[in-house]
């Protein structure tokens, strides 16, 4: 019998925050094999999720090259699970809630998107998981004028469904506050009824899903006081019943991740969620025990939601990346996780 949900990494970790003034890329070779070496007590990872983009996965691939990197990932004993759709401008995508042309770009990305999505699921590679996707806007310009950009974005969000559906794909938009129009649980949840197709939900992020309740960008949406105190759990622990029992229903994507409630970034992402190693003193999560809020209902039953969940790592510094033991160590939690949470078919 299988266990699930399977245990993922994430590859867009080596990319987000490196290159340019920043850290060296970190190349997917590199990435597949730290994932394929970390082992506790004979467990591996059982897949990748992977960010569509150059010079990972280039989004304007060949069959024959995404077929070749399809043959590289099964040569570790490794899946494919979600994969990021590259929307953003710098990507050559667009804003969703831009001009005509603009909104055209984002939802070619997601067509682009699916294409390869869907390759790797013909190839036997992939057999679950989503596209996922966000506004390609910043918060600052989404408050602007807040009813008339969620009403672009969910229009834009609808033309990508429609898209998806033609590939029986699934989107899931991300969960963090740096994006508008997804920034707060709040307005996550309005652009999620707003776009009203069966095949959009949410990916909850623990990382981001913390900053949720602590209202960064979004302080009419905050649940937990400006003054409060880490070592009180009651209150945290209600914030996150409250944030998951409205997100949940939509949740078909699971990132397990730590977080120190502090917040970094600037541009494209503007005041997003620090990631944490897993044993992190400062991290503020019980990583085990929360994930519990995603992926169990409010009478405790798992929801089942989902078959993979994954290790979102973002800007861990190289440093931090290219050690052997930084990947055990996450392995060893999401076993944990699974262990805590997961069931056997």
């Amino acid at each position: 019998m299988q266990q699930y949900p399977k245990l993922h990494n994430a590859m867009w970790p080596g990319l987000v925050g490196k290159g340019s003034d920043g850290e060296p890329e970190i190349d997917l070779d590199t990435m597949l094999r730290l994932t394929a070496d970390a082992e506790v007590d004979g467990r591996r990872f059982d897949g990748v999720d992977l960010f569509l983009a150059a010079p990972h996965v280039p989004i304007d691939a060949t069959d024959a090259e995404v077929n070749e990197i399809g043959r590289k990932i099964a040569g570790h004993g490794l899946a494919v699970g979600s994969v990021v759709a590259p929307v953003w401008p710098f990507s050559g995508g667009g804003s969703a809630m831009g001009d005509a042309q603009e909104r055209d770009r984002f939802v070619e990305m997601v067509r682009k998107a699916c294409r390869i999505a869907g390759q790797f699921r013909k190839s036997g590679l992939r057999t679950y998981g989503v596209i996922r996707i966000d506004s390609a806007a910043s918060v600052e310009d989404w408050a602007k004028d807040p009813a008339h950009n969620t009403a672009m974005i969910a229009d834009t969000f609808r033309r990508a469904c429609d898209v998806a559906a033609e590939f029986d794909e699934r989107l899931a938009i991300e969960g963090e506050i740096c994006w508008g129009g997804m920034h707060s649980w709040k307005s996550a949840l309005e652009l999620l009824v707003a776009v009203d197709r069966r095949n959009i939900g949410f990916q909850a992020d623990m990382a981001h899903t913390l900053l949720y309740t602590m209202g960064y960008n979004a302080s009419e949406a905050r649940l937990l006081p400006n003054d409060y105190e880490w070592s009180d759990r009651t209150p945290m622990r209600e914030a996150f019943a409250k944030v998951s029992a409205a997100l949940r229903p939509w949740t078909i994507d699971f990132h397990v991740a730590q977080n120190d409630a502090t917040v970094k970034g600037g541009g494209d992402h503007d005041l997003t969620g620090r990631h944490c190693q897993v044993n992190d003193p400062n991290g503020k999560l019980d990583v085990v025990r929360d994930a519990g809020f995603w992926l169990r209902d409010e009478n405790g039953s798992l929801t089942k939601a989902f078959r993979h969940i994954c290790w979102d790592g973002c800007m861990f510094p190289n440093d931090v990346m290219l050690q052997q033991q930084t990947w055990n160590d996450v392995l060893a939690e999401m076993i944990e996780v699974q262990s805590a949470h997961g069931w056997r078919e």
